[in-house]
């Protein structure tokens, strides 16, 4: 009898230290499973603040000025992409004036302005000195009378004959028995050379009206019965109204599928290629033509273009 107590002694303290292997093995396993899914989202975390940390030091590195200098019809575009690149390299600072577009190439030749801001392409003699031609993006011209102009639509010879004197009153395309008041802009805009070189009237238009700036026309067309204006794609509001072009109307869409004809380049000229500039101005145009410049670029409501 002593001997069997004995033989179920033995067995029962050979279960209890069999479940308790089995017990610590579990442990083990579940410890073994926690600490490496510690590692790996320690890992993954550890790989996106390094990518973060290498992505503002390369912005920490740059450091210095770039001046632009040029279009007032780019001046919405520039504000945009200056605040936006300052952002993301924060030891940089950009400035802009805006002077007209024949003002800022000059001052990218004789050296005054790492860049010229020009809404229209480059003129031979421009590139001759040695100034490169960087199309940034694409803006519309639109066509803007008073709001309560009845003339919805003019062909391209209407319009020419308007800005050449050639037709004085709206009676004559459609409209009412009044005068056309015709709004332009100064001397060495871009807006003025795009619109006259399409329109084939260079130092041929009748101006009543000599403007020196995009929100001046737009203020004095909605201001002015009668009067009729260009000014760029991206600024237009309900305070005029634009008007068709050959059955056209004036949109991103139609300008990218060319049956818009008033459409010119936005130009960043440069004295020499962007590989010849600093550093910090091939960051600039790096950044123009990546993702976020792209968003940049319609944000203004501009067309984007691949780059050169």
């Amino acid at each position: 009898m002593r001997k069997n107590k004995n033989v179920i002694l033995a067995l029962a303290g050979a279960a209890v230290m069999a479940a308790a292997v089995l017990s610590g093995c579990g442990s083990n396993t579940s410890t073994t499973t926690a600490a490496s899914s510690e590692q790996s989202s320690t890992t993954g975390e550890s790989t996106t603040e390094a990518t973060t940390a290498q992505k503002s030091e390369a912005g920490a590195d740059l450091k210095g000025s770039i001046s632009m200098v040029g279009s007032t019809s780019m001046e919405k575009f520039a504000n945009a992409l200056s605040e936006s690149f300052m952002e993301a390299y924060p030891g940089v600072s950009v400035t802009a004036q805006f002077v007209g577009s024949g003002a800022g190439v000059e001052a990218v030749i004789n050296g005054t302005a790492d860049i010229g801001n020009s809404s229209r392409n480059l003129k031979d003699e421009e590139k001759e000195k040695g100034v490169a031609e960087n199309i940034v993006a694409i803006d519309g011209i639109a066509v803007v009378v008073d709001p309560a102009n009845t003339v919805d639509d003019l062909s391209k010879d209407e319009l020419a004959q308007i800005y050449d004197g050639s037709v004085k009153n709206w009676k004559d395309v459609g409209g009412s028995d009044s005068p056309i008041v015709v709004i332009g802009r100064e001397s060495g805009s871009g807006t003025r050379t795009a619109f006259e070189e399409l329109l084939s009237l260079e130092d041929k238009c009748a101006y009543s009206n000599e403007l020196d700036s995009t929100g001046a026309v737009m203020a004095k067309v909605a201001a002015t019965p009668g009067s009729i204006g260009y000014v760029s794609l991206d600024v237009l509001d309900d305070t005029v109204k634009a008007v068709k072009l050959d059955g056209v109307e004036p949109s991103e869409e139609n300008i990218k599928g060319g049956s818009y004809f008033l459409s010119r380049p936005f130009v960043m000229a440069t004295k020499g290629s962007i590989d010849e500039q600093n550093d910090l101005v091939k960051a600039l145009f790096d950044y123009i033509y990546s993702d976020q410049g792209a968003e940049i670029v319609k944000s203004v409501g501009l067309i984007t273009v691949d780059k050169q």
